[in-house]
């Protein structure tokens, strides 16, 4: 009980940033509507102003106008007036009329008054009143209840309760979404969705490039896969993909998301010499995983497929199919065990390759044997408790393990999924 509070404090602190960040988050994107509506006001009141200066210069140029038609009677009437000053015709003073009256009455003169602007009070108290309220952080203490749960046990034969025959004849990855339905990715561009029934309900076609690496779900239910042709982890949401993390010299193999929302990435130099594993929250590395403390590589430098999983107590635990062995080290990274498989069961043509790995809610691990169509059960300390060897398994490869500790396991060979019930 005292791990699991350690576990759960840890996990809350480990939240901190990524809940705080939400909240940040969620004011920016009000402060960003705010600006938005600021600047539809301001327009507003702008065009205003261009149609009461349109209104202002029509008024004034009315009255210019006639001004000026007025100015050219008067030059009129001077031309004529110099003309009859030089004329010995006495009928054209006689006809004259004098229009000194008609001019010298002035038109009215219009005066248009600039508009004004009258800015609402900007006080920082308002603009907090109006923005929006933050409620405080409450604290408040739960009695912790010891629990007397009974850890559940292996069953004596396990057993296949359901096959989803997929489209894939090449059946690669699965894993588990908390509704129950599985995405599924195998040696084509499609990454499709299936319910327990078989049902198709999605599928997304990944866009460049050979098929996707693996998949995975973040903890808001997103698709995540990986493309080794693009050197991206790549998030599908809404129907849309997002970059997530670009590689440069290293290609990303398989994928884990972590019990504190991190991503792992498997992957390998572009050379093949070299592989590791990376942590990401989000896209910012948090973390390398590469060489033990002598400095010995921890993981074998060739393509071959590196399925990750984080383990119940945090230990990262690789299925290096190259190495033939299962790589298991501490969340700081630091070795704890290896396990080769018993070589006694295999025959010699038959060397130990895991492929898929998964972990259940009793901190075991269960990695796929494609050489043997079985899988091994171990417990978090390396140690062989069990095997799955008669589902008639044809060449498992990924593994994923569902909320209630359901086993489902991709056979490539066929392309179906198996679910299997191993624990009471």
């Amino acid at each position: 009980m005292y791990e699991e509070v350690v576990v759960d404090l840890e996990n809350q602190i480990a939240n901190l940033d990524g809940g705080y960040e939400k909240l940040t988050t969620a004011i920016s994107e009000h402060g960003a509507e705010w600006h938005k509506q600021i600047d539809i006001v301001i327009n507003k009141m702008k065009t205003e102003i261009c149609e009461m200066k349109l209104k202002h210069r029509d008024i004034l140029q009315k009255q210019l106008d006639e001004i000026r038609q007025i100015q050219s009677h008067i030059k009129q009437t001077l031309l004529v007036i110099e003309e009859i000053k030089e004329s010995t015709q006495v009928s054209a003073i006689i006809k004259h009329s004098c229009k000194n009256s008609e001019f010298s009455k002035l038109p009215p003169k219009i005066q248009v008054s600039l508009p004004i602007f009258i800015p609402k009070p900007t006080e920082q108290k308002n603009m907090y009143k109006f923005f929006g309220d933050i409620t405080p952080s409450t604290t408040t203490t739960v009695e912790y209840v010891l629990s007397r749960k009974k850890p559940k046990k292996l069953l004596d034969a396990p057993e296949v309760v359901a096959t989803i025959k997929t489209q894939y004849k090449k059946l690669r990855s699965v894993t588990c979404l908390n509704n129950g339905n599985l995405w599924t990715s195998g040696e084509t561009n499609d990454i499709n969705c299936y319910n327990i029934e078989g049902l198709r309900l999605h599928t997304f076609t990944k866009i460049s490039g050979e098929f996707p690496n693996d998949v995975s779900v973040d903890s808001n239910g997103n698709l995540l896969y990986s493309n080794g042709a693009t050197r991206t982890v790549n998030k599908v949401k809404n129907g849309k993909t997002e970059e997530l993390i670009r590689l440069d010299g290293w290609r990303p193999g398989k994928l884990c998301v972590t019990s504190t929302g991190d991503i792992l990435v498997s992957m390998f130099s572009n050379d093949a010499a070299q592989s590791k594993v990376v942590r990401y929250s989000d896209s910012t590395e948090k973390q390398t995983i590469q060489f033990d403390d002598k400095g010995k590589p921890l993981y074998s430098g060739n393509k071959k497929t590196k399925y990750i999983i984080e383990n119940r107590n945090q230990d990262i635990c690789v299925a290096d199919c190259g190495a033939g062995e299962v790589v298991v080290v501490n969340q700081d990274g630091k070795l704890r065990w290896r396990y080769t498989g018993y070589r006694s069961i295999f025959a010699d043509n038959h060397p130990f390759k895991p492929r898929g790995i998964t972990t259940d809610s009793q901190s075991h691990i269960l990695t796929a044997d494609g050489e043997m169509d079985f899988i091994h059960i171990l417990d978090m300390n390396g140690q062989v408790i069990r095997y799955i060897d008669n589902c008639d398994l044809k060449t498992p490869w990924g593994l994923c393990i569902d909320n209630e500790d359901n086993l489902f396991v991709c056979e490539r060979r066929g392309g179906n999924v198996k679910k299997i019930k191993y624990l009471k």
